[in-house]
C-alpha cells in the first residue's frame, strides 16, 4: 500500500506596508485672516445695513467666517 505524504503550505510572509509620512513643511495650516481684513469686511456689512448699531459682533463673526471659507 502506498502512503500519502501530506504537504503543508509555507507560512505566508507578512506584506510590506508603506507608511507615508507627510513632511512637516507640507502640513496645511488653517488660514487665519488678519484683524484688519476682518474689520474691513465687517464695516462693509455694517454699511450695507445702513450703519445701524447693535450687530457689530455678528458682522465681525460673519466677516471672519467668510474670509476663512474664501481661503479654503
Amino acid at each position: 500500500m502506498t502512503e500519502k505524504v501530506k504537504t503543508t503550505k509555507a507560512a505566508a510572509k507578512p506584506r510590506k506596508t508603506t507608511t507615508q509620512k507627510t513632511p512637516v513643511a507640507e502640513v496645511a495650516k488653517p488660514y487665519a485672516p488678519s484683524p484688519e481684513e476682518i474689520r474691513k469686511l465687517a464695516e462693509k456689512y455694517w454699511a450695507g445695513r445702513g450703519f445701524k448699531d447693535g450687530h457689530a459682533e455678528q458682522d465681525w463673526l460673519r466677516a471672519e467666517q467668510e474670509l476663512r471659507n474664501k481661503a479654503s
